[in-house]
Formats: C-alpha cells, structure tokens, sequence
C-alpha cells in the first residue's frame, strides 16, 4: 500500500503526542496515512511492552490509520547502523510515502534524536539504486525518497520551520494520546510508579503548546515541525 503520510517514531505515543492532530486532519482529507514504531517503548517505567502495544492499536483506530507497524528495535540501545537503516529503507521503499515526519532532531530522551538521525540517513540511502533490499514477497524493492522529511517538536521547545492548523482536529489528537492509559494522566499504582508524562500537568502542558503555536498562526491549535532543508511553495497564496 502506497501511503501519502508516514510518520515513524521511536515510541509509541511519540506519533500522537507531536503529529497526532496533522494525522487526523489528513486523515479527514482522504489521505492515507500510517505510523511505524521503531520500539515497544519497553524501558518506560509505567505499563509493559504488552499494554503499550495494545493502546497504540486504539490510538491507531482513533486517528484512522491506514496501517501500524512496530519495527521492535531495542529501547534504548537500538544504533543508527546498517542493520537499523535497512530494515527502514525497506518499510520507506514498501510503502513510499510522500511526506515522512519523525522525532525531534534534538531532544531531553537521547532515542529521540538518535532516532531522527537514523531515519534522515534511511531516508536518504532508500534513494540509491545499489542498496538492494527486498519485500516480504522476496522480490527487489524499487528505490524510493519521499518529497519531504519534517521533524515534530517534542519535549525541549524548538523554533518550528512550518506551522500546521489543527484546530478541528484537537480533540482526536487529545484521545489518541490518552489511548495510553498507563502513561499519561494515571494515578494508578499498579501501572508504576510517578512519572514526568503521568502527571495530569504533563497534558496541560501539551495544549498550552498547541495553543501557544496556534496563536501564532491566529489559529485555536496548531502542531509545529521542523525541516532541515528550505521549504518553497509553488503560491505565496497557500500561505495562511
């Protein structure tokens, strides 16, 4: 299946947490739209692999993903190598996906930046013609580079390079990421301890940065990213 949107994370709920509301809102246009985790976010100190893996599933349904997959890489020590670049070039190559939006390039949790940097390499390898890859049919895998890599904006507060209006997507955002019960806005003893993300502040904080992006763009609520190229666009009348 040819996706129109990919966004490949190290976490399940870093999706949710930077892109969720750009997913819906492409979603809602008609696009297909998926989400590769790289981990099962099995270091996180509250809930398991296991739970984690069941509210990504109803994460997934709540913002209507056209597929999810997890790539099982090691939490924590997985390595921007050739092992790491070519299982991601063949998800890039069997799927070709127009835009790629992953984690901050720099980041409090060292997985995210590492896992940023490993799939802007991926993404650029996937467009050589002498890396041989194959699918799942065991047939060679074309070459493929999307037309654009974005990078959400996580814990630290980074400048966003472009600026998307989520407004009427918040709320899909705000249950796709409260999926995860045993991560955020739980008191629940049997699921860890106290974490940064479960305190119930953790949310607030998160729409008060959609709101603070939205203001920018004198919108309710908005999503930022960066790029690291320059962004051109064919009319400045697209530009809100």
């Amino acid at each position: 299946m040819k996706l129109d949107l990919l966004v490949i994370a190290v976490h399940p709920d870093d999706a949710e947490l930077g892109a969720g509301g750009t997913i819906a809102k492409y979603v809602k246009e008609g696009k297909k739209v998926g989400i590769v985790d790289l981990t099962r976010g099995e270091l996180g100190s509250r809930g398991t692999a296991e739970t984690r893996m069941i509210e990504s599933e109803e994460a997934g349904k709540i913002l209507g993903l056209s597929i999810r997959e997890n790539l099982s890489f090691r939490d924590g020590f997985f390595k921007n190598d050739e092992e790491h670049q070519k299982k991601l070039i063949q998800v890039v190559r069997k799927y070709q996906p127009e835009i790629v939006i992953t984690n901050a390039f720099e980041d409090r949790h060292p997985d995210h930046g590492r896992a940023s940097r490993l799939v802007n390499d991926a993404l650029f390898l996937s467009g050589l013609i002498r890396i041989e890859t194959y699918g799942e049919d065991g047939q060679l895998q074309e070459r493929f580079r999307p037309k654009l890599q974005l990078q959400v904006i996580q814990d630290r507060f980074i400048k966003p390079d472009i600026v998307v209006d989520i407004t009427d997507y918040w709320d899909i955002k705000e249950k796709s990421v409260l999926a995860y019960r045993t991560q955020f806005n739980s008191t629940a003893a049997e699921d860890g301890p106290s974490t940064y993300i479960s305190n119930p502040v953790f949310m607030e904080s998160t729409k008060a940065r959609a709101l603070e992006l939205g203001r920018n763009i004198q919108v309710q609520y908005a999503e930022g990213f960066t790029c690291r190229r320059v962004l051109g666009v064919k009319s400045l009348f697209d530009l809100l």
